[in-house]
């Protein structure tokens, strides 16, 4: 179920949110356990026991490891822990990608294979649920943060659905406080929902506009596509998957609010960065400090010299890329990003240099577009095709029944985008503080409510596409 399909909208979301309102304090954690795995289970169905299983292992070994010291028994438990963890994700996630990956070696040293792959069904946001449950069991054992008081307060911090599928994601630290006791706020429901509209629309009117001439220009044949549509179509995906995944980032954030949560940010405008490592400040923060915290880190990470530095920035992100998706083309993803990140840490390192200012804000956008093709394309020789006509270097002439998605519309669509991912901070927090004053609130109200009802008819008139993090 995605968040912005009607039966979300029309009835699960209201349904759920008043008897919500509604229930004793008491109540609420097992009924968003239920309405949780009701949510999960309309897509994953008998799938839904993986998540059922993260949910008793990380509890049952989280209460042990707080009951341990932390000495080698705890060590080998939180290892134990860890590893029945990943197992679910490699089985689902890679199992028939390495694989696939073990024949291609063997028919490259004229050693051919033969396997037979096995029909696997993803369950959905098994990549977020897997990290999160990691993160609990590790910060018990750091005595960062206690176990949660029962099974049924912590199901329901692992399973809430709001961030179940895609994120934020959120460590039991962040939440630990509102876990039990939680007030339902006037104001928190009327921030939440402004969120919520704001999310619906960068994923409904924005993202899914881009998107049709992101699918158009990306599915050309090579002999179809010309430079320009090269760049067009790379324009409209490097929008797409901001506001597409920025949209449902804000949803999710303002469903949390609503329920009495606050979840953390996962976005501040990452197509302002002037360096690839300020890019991965503001890109998808959660996983980015998920990442620092729990292997680059725990690899050594700046402390060991600069070599390793390296090794341990190359290794993160190819595990980075992997993260998002078991396919060569985000290996090459997350290698091209850490090797960017190599280079920018060298050259401040050896020569004291830093890309800053315009030039290193268009470098870095430049880079972070080239980035996208390989992830936005099913192989990598499509991608060396694409990236070959962006360079003008391929013969394609691209029909006019291409260049017909470039509808008005569309055209003002991928304008507003590229306004709005450029707009300064100032200006954005300036706008966020009107919404707290009186005078602007029914003015802000009225906008966000006819944000939903233009979403909403682009609904009823288009249809809705998944969100594309739903598939990692």
């Amino acid at each position: 179920m995605t968040f912005s399909s009607p039966g979300f909208l029309f009835g699960f979301m209201p349904i759920v949110f008043l008897l919500y309102f509604f229930l004793p304090a008491r109540s609420r954690n097992a009924f968003l356990v239920l309405a949780s795995f009701a949510f999960y289970f309309v897509d994953a169905g008998l799938v839904s026991v993986v998540l059922l299983g993260s949910v008793v292992v990380n509890a049952v070994i989280g209460n042990a490891l707080h009951r341990m010291p932390a000495d080698g028994r705890a060590r080998a438990l939180l290892t134990v822990g860890v590893v029945a963890n990943l197992v679910p994700l490699i089985y689902y996630k890679y199992w028939n990608f390495m694989q696939r990956a073990v024949l291609d070696a063997g028919t490259a040293l004229n050693m051919p294979g033969s396997s037979t792959f096995s029909d696997i069904v993803l369950p959905a946001g098994i990549s977020f649920f897997t990290f999160q449950g990691i993160s609990y069991i590790v910060d018990i054992y750091r005595r960062d943060a206690p176990p949660a008081p029962t099974l049924v307060d912590f199901g329901m911090y692992h399973t809430l659905f709001p961030q179940l599928i895609a994120g934020p994601i959120v460590r039991y630290a962040e939440l630990v406080n509102r876990i039990e006791h939680r007030p339902i706020r006037l104001e928190d429901v009327h921030a939440g929902l402004l969120r919520f509209c704001l999310g619906l629309a960068k994923k409904i009117v924005i993202a899914d506009n881009v998107g049709v001439v992101a699918d158009r220009m990306f599915g050309l044949p090579s002999d179809q596509l010309g430079m320009a549509a090269a760049w067009i179509g790379l324009l409209a995906y490097t929008l797409q998957i901001l506001f597409d995944f920025s949209g449902y980032s804000d949803m999710a954030i303002g469903m949390g609010r609503m329920l009495g949560f606050k979840f953390p940010e996962n976005f501040n405008q990452p197509y302002r960065s002037q360096s690839i490592t300020e890019f991965w400040r503001r890109w998808h923060m959660t996983l980015s400090r998920w990442f620092r915290d729990y292997l680059y880190i725990p690899l050594g990470g700046n402390r060991a010299g600069p070599v390793r530095t390296y090794v341990n920035l190359l290794v993160v992100f190819i595990l980075c890329g992997l993260w998002h998706g078991a396919a060569y083309t985000f290996l090459l993803w997350g290698l091209f990003h850490g090797l960017l990140l190599v280079v920018e840490r060298l050259a401040s390192n050896r020569f004291g240099q830093a890309p800053h200012g315009f030039g290193g804000w268009l470098m870095t956008l430049l880079l972070v577009m080239v980035g996208w093709v390989l992830f936005r394309s099913p192989s990598a020789s499509v991608a060396g095709n694409y990236l070959a006509a962006m360079l003008g270097l391929s013969a394609g002439q691209t029909p006019a029944v291409a260049w017909a998605v470039l509808t008005s519309d569309k055209l003002l669509f991928l304008a507003i985008g590229s306004v709005a991912v450029l707009v300064p901070e100032d200006w954005r927090l300036t706008v966020w503080r009107l919404t707290d004053r009186s005078f602007a609130a029914p003015i802000v109200s009225l906008g966000a409510l006819a944000l939903f009802c233009y979403s909403a008819a682009l609904i009823a008139a288009n249809g809705f596409n998944p969100f594309i993090y739903f598939r990692f």
